[in-house]
């Protein structure tokens, strides 16, 4: 029988050995920075962030903000449960792992710091929940942040639970699909015009501080039963979330929003048990990929198609911000099936064995995207015209215009490739800005621009006409058309030029 080393010498060793190099006057100097860094935009941003959290003039009702509650809620778990939560580093995952250390003392500290980052962010959340009510007075606004924040923990202790068995997994996971969508029912039927039933107010502080304290000792109590049972976490499951954790941390670092993409798109292979089926013979080689492509997405175009309920959400405030989020919403729509796109300007064999030019192949690659774009749009628009959101009665028309330009913008954002940081950096008064990651991140909705006549009408309230209906069609044939010949050819493969 192995003994079992103490760990905190072994941290010690490591940490010691790893940070040799570091002067202390390097890492003070590293923590001023970001303390300062945060003073500044605090002091920049105060107004809005004071807008966000607590408005002069809120809005919501009762039943709106339990909606909300739970809808942020629903994100955090979800959140928690694509990050681990119980997690290490790599180099932690590589030599400690299977090391004769206490796994309980290895997992514990990333354990404690992801509690204590989900109990920050839902008392930030309760906090806002409760600014924005009309019955904001009601009740003791500390002990309804505080209660948010150990229903943060509590969140965090459920993740814990569904890390370690995949039943309990697939429960959690359907659980909170389910409440999410009731939750983005709740705000879309308000939004369209249902009165939700009015409640008799927020609950007495003679009656929030009991059932906070009575939660408080419930949570702590379950967080130490977790403790004691984090040894018996899988290793997939501690793997596979420091590489999630390793991937997020290089994708900042490096700027390289890429690596994120590629791992949700192996993790959902990964996942799927398929079976051998052909594509529809009448139909093109690559369009019929796309197709089983998209078939295969099917809980992805379900989410979809429910998505197209949120520009409701956002129809009441700024009129840009809608104009801004329809065709957002179509280019997110047309990345269903991007994916093959990436890997044809990344490995483009497949197209010279198929003799496709690049031409061809970005001709066939669009017409997936662009169905699934119009779609998306189509419906948004419809919905927004019912409900009597946006004037006239041809928003439909534009919704059919807007599908290619967002299929055209989010096959440019799959062909981006690799951030270049070889170019040379600007600078500004505020400092210097790298230009690969700036070009990267426009690359694909600077295409977007050609919906300027949609865009212009949302913003300004305007119903669209005919002669509206034909500038944007217009537009969007020679904008797409533009596209295709200027950035692909007949006699080469290579899409990624």
């Amino acid at each position: 029988m192995t003994a079992t080393v103490p760990l905190r010498p072994v941290r010690r060793w490591i940490h010691r050995t790893q940070s040799a190099h570091r002067d202390r006057g390097e890492t003070l100097g590293s923590l001023y920075f970001a303390l300062l860094f945060v003073v500044i935009v605090g002091a920049m941003l105060h107004q809005q962030i004071t807008a966000v959290l607590w408005p002069e003039q809120p809005r919501l009702s009762g039943v709106s903000a339990i909606a909300l509650g739970v809808l942020c809620g629903s994100l955090l778990l979800m959140t928690l449960r694509r990050l681990g939560p119980v997690s290490l580093s790599r180099p932690a995952a590589y030599f400690l792992l299977t090391a004769p250390v206490s796994r309980r003392r290895l997992l514990l500290p990333a354990a404690r710091l992801t509690a204590i980052a989900a109990a920050l962010l839902a008392a930030a959340a309760g906090f806002a929940v409760v600014g924005h009510t009309t019955q904001r007075d009601a009740a003791p606004v500390a002990a309804m942040t505080a209660g948010a924040a150990v229903a943060g923990v509590a969140l965090f202790l459920a993740a814990v639970t569904a890390q370690g068995d995949p039943v309990r997994a697939a429960l959690t996971d359907r659980i909170v699909a389910f409440t999410l969508a009731a939750a983005l029912a709740e705000l879309v039927a308000e939004a369209a015009g249902w009165a939700p039933p009015t409640l008799a107010g927020w609950p007495t502080a003679t009656i929030v501080v009991p059932l906070v304290g009575a939660l408080t000792v419930l949570v702590t109590a379950g967080f130490l039963h977790a403790v004691r049972g984090l040894a018996r976490t899988p290793n997939d499951r501690i793997l596979e979330s420091s590489q999630t954790a390793g991937t997020l941390f290089d994708a900042a670092f490096g700027m390289e929003p890429s690596w994120v993409a590629d791992m949700v798109e192996r993790r959902f292979w990964a996942h799927r048990r398929l079976r051998s089926s052909r594509p529809p013979a009448r139909l093109p080689v690559l369009i019929g990929q796309d197709y089983l492509l998209a078939r295969r997405h099917l809980p992805r175009l379900l989410w979809l198609t429910a998505a197209t309920t949120l520009p409701l959400l956002v129809a009441g405030g700024s009129g840009w911000l809608l104009a801004t989020v329809l065709p957002l919403g179509a280019m997110i729509a047309a990345g269903t099936t991007t994916a093959t796109v990436k890997t044809d300007a990344g490995n483009p064999v497949l197209l010279r064995l198929l003799g496709l030019s690049s031409r061809q192949a970005l001709t066939q690659r669009l017409a997936i995207p662009a169905v699934l774009a119009t779609t998306w749009a189509t419906l948004a628009m419809t919905l927004l015209q019912a409900t009597g959101k946006v004037p006239g009665s041809l928003w439909w028309l534009l919704g059919l215009t807007l599908g290619p330009i967002g299929a055209a913008a989010a096959v440019r954002r799959a062909r981006v490739g690799f951030v270049r940081n070889d170019l040379l950096p600007l600078d500004t008064p505020m400092g210097t800005v790298s230009t690969g990651p700036l070009l990267s991140s426009v690359a694909g909705p600077d295409l977007l621009i050609l919906s300027l006549p949609t865009m212009l009408a949302i913003a300004t309230n305007t119903p669209p006409t005919l002669t509206t209906i034909a500038i944007q069609a217009v537009v969007t044939a020679l904008g797409v058309r533009a596209y295709v010949t200027y950035s692909t050819s007949n006699d080469r493969v290579d899409l990624t030029r």
